[in-house]
């Protein structure tokens, strides 16, 4: 039966209800149409798990103080080819952009950048960061923690011990959209089993187990308490690779920034943050720009050659599924399943907006 708050919204009108449900919540208007422009963004793209959905969690952050509206980031170190900095609990919509503004600028200027951002509230999706570097021409790598409710089973474990812990790549190719690589270190987002779960949908076998550690195809394992109180976990990609894939993350992204790593028992706290190294290169200072050019170009239309293989129509590159979303739902508007479109009402109501 389908639920009749479901709908299909045009892009401009829900970047509006956003930034209204955040501006009450206390952003100021620029931030809030940054944030709200952001979500829309990651919904075009096919990645609702980073969308809208986000929202009703942010207004409970911000309740609790994790969050902080019109936070900027602050600088700890800057020696040029090196950025350290403190996203000082804001939203990473605000932050991660402000931090990726001046490695980008350092890149430039010195032909590389290391950029450490730690304790930023929710960075959304990091493929964002990477779309702005290759449009600077620019080579990126991000590795990201969680600092959140841990979500993920080690390799052999049996429960959540630590976040999805994304890893993303963007390449820029001459004349081309660029490669962006981007996907979480678990065999799928945690956004996309509560989207999944509030469709009623169940999910592959080999994607979470229950608070038991047995296999399940139940999302809600990991959106809700179970009968114990206990949750689910999610399984890392590909095995013991993923796994050390995630392990590097925590360490990079959580460790080395100085935002933290998780070790300790699982709380409520609606607060996500994360923490974020992000390597930043010049190939044209690197010296090697034409051969770049010629030889990245040469490899992709090599891919593509490929035939299809079985139920494929061709060859994909990264980054490729979201422009098209993007196009698609630019023109057709952007689902919300019942159940997110409610969250978003109550969320609304919690601070004064209605939300129709």
């Amino acid at each position: 039966m389908t639920d009749t708050t479901e709908r299909t919204i045009a892009p401009g009108a829900l970047r509006e209800t956003v930034s209204a449900i955040l501006r009450a919540a206390g952003s100021a208007p620029d931030e809030a149409e940054q944030v709200a422009a952001n979500l829309v963004l990651a919904n075009l793209s096919g990645h609702d798990s980073h969308g809208v959905g986000m929202v009703p969690r942010y207004v409970d952050a911000v309740a609790e103080g994790g969050l902080v509206p019109n936070a900027s980031a602050k600088v700890l170190l800057d020696i040029g080819t090196m950025l350290s900095l403190d996203g000082q609990g804001g939203y990473g919509q605000v932050v991660g952009v402000q931090a990726m503004e001046l490695g980008m600028a350092r890149a430039k200027q010195h032909g590389s950048c290391i950029m450490s951002l730690a304790h930023a509230h929710h960075l959304g999706r990091i493929g964002h960061f990477a779309e702005m570097a290759t449009a600077q021409g620019l080579v990126a790598m991000h590795f990201v923690n969680v600092l959140s409710r841990p979500v993920v089973a080690p390799w052999g474990g049996g429960d959540g011990r630590f976040g999805t812990n994304p890893c993303c790549i963007g390449v820029p190719l001459a004349g081309a959209e660029p490669f962006v690589l981007d996907f979480a270190t678990s065999r799928v987002a945690q956004g996309k089993m509560r989207v999944a779960y509030n469709k009623g949908e169940r999910v592959p076998p080999g994607h979470l187990i229950d608070e038991h550690g047995v296999p399940t195809d139940d999302p809600g394992v990991v959106v809700v308490p179970q009968g114990n109180g206990l949750f689910g976990a999610l399984m890392t990609f590909g095995e013991h690779k993923g796994y050390g894939m995630a392990v590097a993350c925590e360490l990079l992204g959580g460790a080395l920034t100085g935002g933290g790593t998780w070790h300790r028992p699982a709380d409520t706290a609606r607060s996500v943050f994360n923490g974020m190294l992000s390597v930043l290169i010049d190939p044209g200072r690197l010296g090697t720009q034409a051969s770049f050019e010629q030889e990245a170009r040469s490899f992709v239309d090599w891919l593509r050659q490929s035939p299809p293989g079985a139920g494929f129509d061709a060859v994909q590159i990264a980054g490729e599924p979201e422009r098209r979303a993007r196009a698609l739902r630019e023109r057709e508007g952007v689902y919300v399943d019942g159940a997110t479109w409610d969250e978003l009402v109550a969320a609304g109501a919690k601070v004064g907006v209605t939300v129709g």
